[in-house]
This record gives C-alpha cells, sequence and structure tokens, in this order.
C-alpha cells in the first residue's frame, strides 16, 4: 500500500475514534453511562474469548457475578489463572474456569472446542471478545493475516463448532446467545474480497477495520441460518465504545499520549465498555432477537452494505473454505 492509502486508512479510523470519543464525552457530561440491572442466572454458562484483561474481563467477572459458569478462552494461562483466581474471590463464585485456545491458530481452536465437549455441559452465552489491534504485518499459524484470522477467521470457526451445543441448550422462550464483539471502525473499513489476507496492500488500521467489519457481516448471516433453522440460537453485535484498555499499543503515538492524559474523561472504563456485552447476554429484551448492531444497550444501524445478502453469503462461504467446515447456506435457505 502507497504512503498516501495508508495514511488515508489511518486518518479515518482516528477520525472515528474522535467522533465517538466526543459522543462519550458528552454523554458522561450529561449524567454518564448507567449499569444494566438484570437478573440473577443461575445455572447457565458463557465463554467468554479474551476474558484475561479489559472488556473481557470485565465480562467475564460480571456474568460471574451474576451466578453463571464462566469459561475462558484465552492464549496465556499464567494470566488467565490469575484472572480466574480475582474472579472468584471478588464474586465468591467458584463455576470460573480456564481452557486454552489460541485463536491464531485453527488447529488450537478445534482443541478447545474438544476440551470443551469433554466437560458435558450445555453453553447459553458465547462472547466472541478477543482481537488485536493495529499490530505489524505478520501471520498467523495459518498463513492469515493476523487481524483477519484472530479477529474475525477465529471466533468464525469457533462459533460454528459450537453451534450444535448451543442448539441444544437453547430452548423456546430461553434462546443460547452468540455476542460479538466489533468496532465503530466499521463504518469506515472496506472488504476486499479478493485480497482478504492485505497480499497486495497492507494498511493496520485498514486490516483491522475490514476485520471488524468481517464480524458484522458474519454475524448478520449466521442469524439468518439460525432463524431459517429454526434453532434456538440467537447472534448479535456488541459495539464497545473507545474504551480504556491496554489495547493501544501499536496506535500513533499521539493517540497513545491523549489516553495517558485524557482517558479518565475521554474514554470509557473496561466494566462501562462491557456493559452492552453484559446486556446484550442476558437481558429479557432481546429473547429470540438477533441481527442487531447494539452500541449503549441500545439497537442502532451497522453500516450500509453490511445488510448486503449477497456479500454476506460470500464471505461466509469463503471462510468456510478457509476453516475446513460444511457451508450450510444453500442446503439451509433451498429447502
Amino acid at each position: 500500500m502507497s504512503p498516501l492509502s495508508a495514511a488515508r486508512a489511518a486518518l479515518r479510523v482516528y477520525a472515528v475514534g474522535a467522533a465517538v470519543i466526543l459522543a462519550q464525552l458528552l454523554r458522561r457530561c450529561r449524567g454518564g453511562f448507567a449499569e444494566p440491572v438484570l437478573a440473577p442466572q443461575p445455572d447457565r454458562v458463557a465463554v467468554v474469548t479474551g476474558g484475561t484483561d479489559g472488556i473481557g474481563y470485565a465480562t467475564a467477572r460480571h456474568l460471574a457475578r451474576l451466578g453463571m459458569r464462566v469459561i475462558i478462552a484465552g492464549n496465556n494461562a499464567g494470566k488467565a489463572q490469575e484472572a480466574v483466581r480475582q474472579i472468584q474471590e471478588e464474586t465468591l463464585n467458584d463455576k470460573v474456569e480456564f481452557l486454552y485456545c489460541d485463536l491464531a491458530s485453527l488447529k488450537s481452536i478445534r482443541q478447545f472446542v474438544q476440551m470443551f465437549k469433554k466437560k458435558e455441559i450445555p453453553l447459553h452465552v458465547l462472547v466472541n471478545n478477543a482481537g488485536v489491534m493495529m499490530v505489524p504485518q505478520r501471520r498467523t499459524r495459518d498463513g492469515f493475516e493476523e487481524h483477519f484470522g484472530v479477529n474475525y477467521l477465529g471466533h468464525f470457526l469457533l462459533t460454528n463448532l459450537l453451534l450444535d451445543t448451543m442448539k441444544e441448550s437453547g430452548s423456546p422462550g430461553c434462546c443460547a446467545r452468540v455476542l460479538t464483539v466489533s468496532s465503530a471502525t466499521h463504518y469506515i473499513a472496506e472488504l476486499d474480497m479478493e485480497d482478504l489476507q492485505g497480499s497486495r496492500s497492507y494498511s493496520p488500521h485498514g486490516a483491522y477495520a475490514q476485520s471488524k467489519l468481517a464480524l458484522v457481516l458474519f454475524t448478520y448471516h449466521l442469524q439468518r441460518l439460525l432463524a431459517a433453522q429454526g434453532s434456538p440460537v440467537t447472534a448479535n453485535v456488541v459495539d464497545p465504545g473507545v474504551v480504556n484498555t491496554d489495547f493501544y499499543q501499536h496506535v500513533f503515538w499521539g493517540m497513545r499520549l491523549f489516553k495517558k492524559l485524557f482517558s479518565w474523561w475521554f474514554f470509557k472504563t473496561p466494566d462501562e465498555g462491557a456493559w452492552t456485552s453484559i446486556y446484550a447476554a442476558v437481558t429479557p429484551d432481546l429473547e429470540g432477537i438477533g441481527g442487531r448492531y447494539l452500541y449503549n444497550e441500545k439497537e442502532t444501524k451497522s453500516l450500509a452494505v453490511t445488510y448486503d445478502l449477497d456479500l454476506q453469503r460470500e464471505l461466509w462461504a469463503r471462510s468456510c473454505q478457509m476453516t475446513g467446515i460444511t457451508d450450510v447456506t444453500q442446503d439451509t435457505f433451498s429447502g
């Protein structure tokens, strides 16, 4: 990618971020972000990817506080065990555990699913939260561009491999739920179906935004499949906003400085960033409802192209090929 094109992609991402943090500041001046009031969730099971820190940790902790059995999926065993200990101590819920899952490895994802299924427990909530942001150009173990491979393709495979368990766990009036964390950067993203891996041109900002756009398209197509199959599972997208986490190592130095000086006022806390995920996981208001883009616990419109059914189908088919799973789209909609 030319320096001009790379700069353009970066400016678009930072412009979106600036708009979001300005909106967050205005809301904070008008009273801030209210924690959703939710009923206890005993006897329900959740898997949270990236639950060792940041938004994922806050999500796992709150779900545990509601009484759920929570399984943290991550690739850092030491950090995960400490997260489990802290959550258990704080929530007095000993049903919190860790299973290793490296989203940069399709083999590791399959091994995680095997380990989870050996437990012979249900799965009511899957929170696809983990990810990387604006990293230098590098590849996953399977050769995929890292943003596309970790943020999107890893969660695509994980979700599909867990769907049978979720279908068995859900029931009419009490659906299992898939929640996928996207970002406002999807609004300025472009999905290059001819170069999903950024082989011809690479921008870390563009690659990150593309992965977040892919997650929205994936969720909408998944919801269409689930609805057509009559499955007791729903799929929604959540947007956490701009959150004060350790996710900014690779952003522009000026952004890092701004975060260090002003995050306490402009950025959401990890708890505030997790509230939409937590709300979507358990609120009765979304029972049986899927295919929604949720921001600050409310439905909002995503980028217009995300509603393109042909693009949804094309990305899904390509993702099935990349991960080696069967594409059931044609059989589902022709039946």
